[in-house]
């Protein structure tokens, strides 16, 4: 089992970013500062396929996972994220059990799913892994990361938990926001009373939450209610905070 599984199993609270920028050097600096893992967004983010794999291999030389959001469901895009070597793979918009078990699929190596087999790939040390070790331990290895974003997912939810194979329900607030006819307005007590309902459920069975977060208060705040994937906002986000600061600091000084 991988590090960053175990921790997960051991109810650790992990904190990482989300990186949209194409630019490997932002995920080193994300590991040297102290960051659990980072999030290489297919989905909203800048970063082609070449790019991905440079990021996952800075992740590599920084000591941080890589969790790839890919931007859809699509079970070639996990099986490439994987391929490319990610420590795991974070799948958008789950809205039912049949997605779950196709998004796990994709991701496990039979018999415990359908992803392709080549050892021939980063992920297998381009063939110097011996393949009975790499087919199979990956299964064993690799973070599966499923997202609930709507009314869709909130409502098939104890369906989706029935599902074996992954290690995180995460909760979008802002597309579950939108759901509710809110968007925008995460800390609406409809969200909030959603989200609460989400990790009762997941609790039951054992299943740890994921949750985005703005600021390092709400990520705090989240985690001592007991959230253990903590994701905090970007990094094109924090680095407009910062300049932004810097930028008003110098005006009125």
């Amino acid at each position: 089992m991988s590090k960053f599984k175990e921790r997960l199993k051991n109810g650790e609270k992990l904190f990482g970013p989300f990186i949209n920028m194409n630019y490997p050097a932002v995920v080193e600096v994300a590991g040297m500062a102290g960051f659990d893992f980072c999030i290489i967004d297919n989905e909203h983010g800048e970063i082609p396929v070449e790019g991905t794999l440079d990021m996952i291999r800075a992740c590599k030389l920084a000591g941080i996972p890589s969790i790839v959001r890919v931007y859809e469901g699509n079970p070639e895009l996990i099986d490439k994220a994987l391929d490319l070597g990610a420590d795991g793979v974070q799948i958008p918009n789950i809205g039912s059990k049949e997605a779950a078990e196709i998004a796990v699929s994709a991701a496990k190596f039979a018999p415990e799913g359908s992803r392709g087999c080549n050892r021939y790939v980063r992920a297998g040390k381009y063939g110097s892994i011996d393949k009975a070790d790499f087919f199979g331990k990956a299964n064993d290895e690799t973070a599966v990361i499923l997202q609930v974003e709507g009314q869709d997912g909130v409502q098939a939810l104890p369906d989706i938990l029935k599902v074996k194979g992954f290690d995180v329900l995460f909760v979008g607030p802002y597309d579950l926001s939108a759901s509710l006819g809110i968007p925008g307005q995460v800390n609406h007590p409809k969200v909030i009373a959603q989200m609460e309902e989400i990790m009762r459920q997941a609790k039951e069975v054992g299943v740890a939450v994921g949750f985005f977060c703005d600021d390092v208060a709400t990520a705090v705040e989240w985690k001592n209610r007991g959230v253990q994937y903590v994701s905090f906002s970007s990094d094109i986000g924090q680095l407009y905070e910062r300049f932004k600061e810097a930028a008003d600091g110098f005006a009125k000084g």
